[in-house]
């Protein structure tokens, strides 16, 4: 659904990169929570909106007919907040700490049958609404929608105009923020002429409570309080053993295949002139499988170039996965941060590029490449070439219909600037100590120096039809039916 216009300019924080290690998360154990005395006003910041079914649809909470303030100011954000989607701005919602509040009046609105339709619209799609407190989300719905019967059918659509704030606190901190609805009767919608103007009067109520909770993260509700639907079920004990089988397996196959190729190498490896007196065509005689063309197995291949710059793009992304998972172990993210993994993604990216250019270099010159400076820049691109046209045209449907999804142009000159800045020096210094540090490649059979003529091979034999059906294999099989096969080989 389009809403109203596009959101208004909003500022992110241009730091410089060392400072975008600050952004990503805080020490292990501490929250960044603000501590309040009383009376301090708590600036209620409202955030976005979209459809309840598809969160990744977001739109200004300002883009649909609200209460809104003359002058909107919009909150400095990071990083990873405007990658999450996030466009902060206050609101005319006036709190302070442990103050409660009965029933304020926000606003007085007066809403033409276009606005009305809009929110009609918004209500039937399920909008759901996010504002922010002390880094704390707290959710709701725009609006209710009854549906009854059959025949008659009915359909009843209702706008809340009144919304209750709870908020818990422990001495100076908030632990915990929600919004209610419970006790409110909705502003109906419906039956209102085009020419008819709709006169609505937005109302709130704030109560504070006192927690003995002393921790954010001790709180067994989440930050969502279960707000969206969690449809998956972790079943640790089918993971443990599905784990420990899998290890079993591999250990074993790799332990038989072991064995089978120190034997084999060892025959291939011998002189020539003891396995060629006479006996060179019954050596091969007895070879089956990939054992016939052992000559031509460690052959280099025509795209060398391609093939060092995926190794290298793979290298790379298990190391920012291992980055990731390993800052998240030891606590180095805020849950209550927004974006901060968003954030450490984006620097992870960016240092590791270096990894990539050295094992693409280093393999590159091991299997007798020489023209690393295009095989360092095939591999800079080989992933972030793509990637980028793709999400060109995603951010471009999300501007165009006016989603916060879509990347502002400060967000979008800064990256472009981390990558070319960073990332791709890196690269280009990894590169060069992989070229120079390469050492001749060892393969553990010869190879001759006349390939193998491979005969023409019929359709189902052919690339594609061994990418497609080894894609499938592992989904349609479990490990263990495989068993059988590896170790009669």
């Amino acid at each position: 659904m389009t809403v109203l216009g596009h959101p208004r300019s909003w500022s992110c924080r241009w730091w410089p990169l060392l400072l975008l290690l600050l952004l990503t998360g805080r020490e292990p154990g501490v929250e960044g929570v603000t501590h309040y005395k009383a009376g301090d006003p708590v600036i209620l910041y409202v955030n976005k909106v979209g459809p309840y079914h598809n969160p990744q649809e977001t739109y200004h909470y300002y883009q649909l007919p609200v209460c809104c303030p003359e002058k909107i100011r919009h909150k400095s954000l990071s990083l990873g907040e405007v990658l999450d989607g996030d466009r902060m701005a206050e609101s005319l919602y006036e709190i302070r700490f442990r103050e409660n509040v009965e029933k304020r009046v926000l606003c007085h609105m007066q809403l033409s049958s276009a606005q009305v339709e809009q929110l009609r619209q918004a209500i039937e799609e399920l909008y759901y609404f996010e504002f922010v407190v002390d880094d704390l989300p707290i959710r709701g719905f725009v609006g209710y929608m009854e549906e009854s019967g059959f025949l008659p059918h009915s359909h009843k659509i209702g706008l809340w105009t009144h919304l209750d704030f709870h908020l818990e606190f422990h001495g100076d901190r908030i632990i915990f923020a929600n919004v209610s609805v419970r006790d409110v009767k909705p502003h109906s919608l419906d039956g209102l002429r085009p020419d008819e103007f709709l006169g609505l009067t937005h109302t709130y109520s704030v109560r504070w409570s006192e927690t003995s909770v002393e921790r954010r993260s001790d709180r067994r509700r989440g930050d969502d309080g279960g707000f969206f639907p969690r449809t998956l079920e972790i079943h640790w004990l089918s993971i443990i053993n599905s784990m420990v089988l899998v290890f079993l397996l591999v250990g074993f196959v790799a332990v038989i295949l072991m064995r089978v190729l120190r034997n084999d190498l060892a025959r291939y490896n011998l002189d020539e002139e003891t396995t060629s007196a006479g006996s060179g065509d019954d050596f091969d005689q007895s070879d089956n499988g990939w054992k016939i063309i052992h000559t031509d197995v460690f052959r280099f291949p025509p795209y060398r170039g391609l093939l060092c710059a995926v190794l290298g793009v793979g290298a790379q992304f298990l190391a920012l996965g291992t980055g990731i998972i390993v800052m998240a172990l030891l606590g180095m993210f805020n849950v209550h941060r927004h974006g901060a993994i968003n954030s450490a993604a984006i620097l992870l990216y960016a240092l590791t590029c270096c990894i990539s250019g050295y094992v693409s270099s280093h393999f590159y010159r091991q299997i007798g490449g020489e023209r690393w400076v295009w095989n360092i820049i095939l591999t800079t691109s080989l992933f972030s070439v793509p990637f980028f046209l793709t999400w060109s045209v995603v951010n471009s449907v999300h501007w165009a219909n006016g989603s916060t999804q879509a990347l502002p142009a400060t967000t979008i000159l800064l990256l472009l600037t981390v990558w070319l800045l960073v990332g791709f020096p890196l690269t280009v210094i990894g590169g060069i100590f992989g070229k120079n540090n390469a050492s001749p490649f060892d393969a553990p059979c010869r190879t001759k120096n006349i390939a193998r003529e491979i005969p023409p091979q019929p359709w189902y034999k052919s690339t594609l039809v061994h990418m497609t059906v080894g894609g499938f294999l592992p989904f349609r099989y479990p490990p263990f039916i495989l068993w059988p096969s590896l170790s009669g080989s």
